[in-house]
């Protein structure tokens, strides 16, 4: 049997390069994370609400957002899907919205016939600017109604007066 004695006067150094881009991956994984959690909200500047609540989504409904900037230009997921300055008709939008209320959990229109129509039971956040004309917000409540969207449940969002806080009304 053979062993070896360890020399104590030989430096061992320990190589910190796989470590540093380690870390550095980490740090950019959570940067890329952080950013597109907000991809679905527009900078706006909403409207004040003096009766607003806090908006804290349930992370399993699942709930469309559409951004009404003040030209009436619609963005969703960072995606213009209506030019104010070249009009469709809103078709895109529409589109969209009967893919998500396709989607969408179903529940009774009427609660006393359980059989019934059955509509979407989530809600769709509108964001609009707060210069925004009303016709455009207007427009996205109408394709909601359409039959094989009809999505109901409309949240209008809004900031709390004397904050940035995004809250529902």
């Amino acid at each position: 049997m053979n062993l070896t004695k360890h020399d104590p006067n030989t430096d061992m150094e320990m190589d910190m390069t796989p470590m540093i881009d380690i870390v550095f991956q980490l740090i950019i994984f959570f940067m890329l994370i952080s950013d597109m959690s907000q991809k679905e909200l527009e900078v706006l500047v909403l409207p004040t609400a003096t009766n607003a609540v806090p908006d804290k989504p349930n992370p399993d409904d699942m709930r469309p957002v559409v951004n009404i900037v003040a030209d009436g230009s619609i963005y969703i997921k960072g995606e213009l899907l209506y030019d104010a300055e070249a009009p469709d008709e809103y078709k895109a939008v529409q589109e969209y919205l009967q893919l998500m209320a396709s989607r969408m959990g179903r529940e009774p229109l009427d609660e006393s016939k359980p059989d019934g129509v059955q509509v979407p039971a989530d809600a769709v956040l509108v964001r609009a600017d707060q210069s925004t004309p009303f016709h455009h917000i207007q427009k996205i409540m109408e394709i909601c109604g359409k039959q094989g969207i009809q999505i109901w449940k409309i949240q209008l969002a809004a900031s709390e007066s004397g904050g940035d806080e995004e809250a529902d009304s």
